[in-house]
């Protein structure tokens, strides 16, 4: 390819974001309502530009390349500014939303950034948020490149790691032992040395939940039998929710999940703990939502159902 010039052109550029928000060429084509030869060629000339490919062949599907996926990303902030900027030259009323772009690690439990994220919405003002999970080494690096304004982890950043970031250590939190119903009352009785020999659904091994709930039974001498083990935190508690094993949740988010799976609270572990923190560029926290974020503790103080009395022995 040619080496790439100094200018950029937009309406190149336009074609590919619309190429990249609808999915394939043929929506594209529909929604611009011109050809998808038209479509192509432009594409094949940022390309050139740029210098670099911006989809590859998948199968039968063209996917954003690494450098695509970049291109999106800058692509979306330009037509988002330029729409802003069409709105003020025209007298539109106008209140420039709050950007907030959130990486959250792909162990992070979601409805624990639910919580933590809640404060951002009640800034007094129009709120654009934009999340993103990734590995957490990803996210940093995006992080560092201002790609990303606040990083949402479940464990400290790793010394492996060679990019300063700023840990703000949000809180932790105990865990609950939950089952449906049938094999809760099961597991209720004689807790937690009931736990010995029942099926349990895990975190994938590299969780950190998983790795607090591991060392907590390790320490009590239990080892449940690993059922089924889990990256799709969602499937694992449907799974639960049909009494195929036990799970470990969060207190701090527990109160949403037992509600939408019916999930019911056998056992409580105060000292089995999970940590939450934010990850920040800079020490002095200048954007709202992120300062926001990082000074609310209420999250942690939601109220979650207590285990039920267990029966009496004997």
């Amino acid at each position: 390819m040619a080496s790439p010039p100094d200018w950029l052109n937009y309406h190149h550029l336009r074609y590919f974001w619309i190429v990249a928000k609808q999915g394939s060429l043929a929506r594209a084509a529909a929604h611009l309502r011109v050809s998808q030869p038209s479509i192509s060629g432009q594409i094949r000339e940022l390309e050139s530009a740029f210098g670099q490919r911006l989809f590859k062949r998948e199968g039968r599907k063209n996917v954003l390349t690494e450098t695509g996926l970049m291109a999106q990303r800058y692509a979306e902030e330009i037509f988002s500014l330029g729409g802003e900027m069409m709105d003020a030259l025209h007298n539109r009323p106008l209140e420039s939303p709050l950007r907030l772009r959130v990486g959250l690690t792909d162990s992070f439990p979601k409805l624990v950034g639910n919580e933590i994220l809640r404060p951002v919405f009640s800034l007094g003002r129009p709120l654009q948020l934009i999340c993103r999970e990734g590995k957490p080494e990803d996210l940093i690096a995006q992080l560092a490149a201002h790609r990303l304004d606040i990083v949402l982890a479940d464990e400290p950043p790793s010394s492996a790691v060679n990019i300063r970031v700023f840990d703000h250590r949000l809180g932790e939190t105990g865990c609950l032992f939950c089952a449906a119903k049938p094999l809760a009352a099961k597991l209720q009785v004689n807790f937690p040395q009931s736990l010995d020999g029942a099926p349990a659904l895990l975190p994938a091994e590299n969780a950190p939940l998983r790795r607090a709930a591991e060392t907590w039974l390790r320490h009590r001498h239990l080892q449940p039998r690993v059922a089924a083990e889990f990256e799709d935190p969602a499937l694992m508690k449907v799974m639960a929710a049909e009494g195929r094993g036990f799970i470990v949740l969060p207190a701090a988010s527990a109160a949403i999940a037992l509600k939408r799976y019916r999930l019911h609270v056998f056992g409580r572990a105060d000292d089995c703990l999970v940590s939450f923190h934010a990850f920040t560029a800079d020490r002095k926290i200048e954007h709202p939502a992120v300062r926001a974020i990082t000074h609310s503790k209420t999250w942690l103080t939601q109220i979650y159902p207590p285990p039920p009395p267990r029966p009496p022995q004997g």
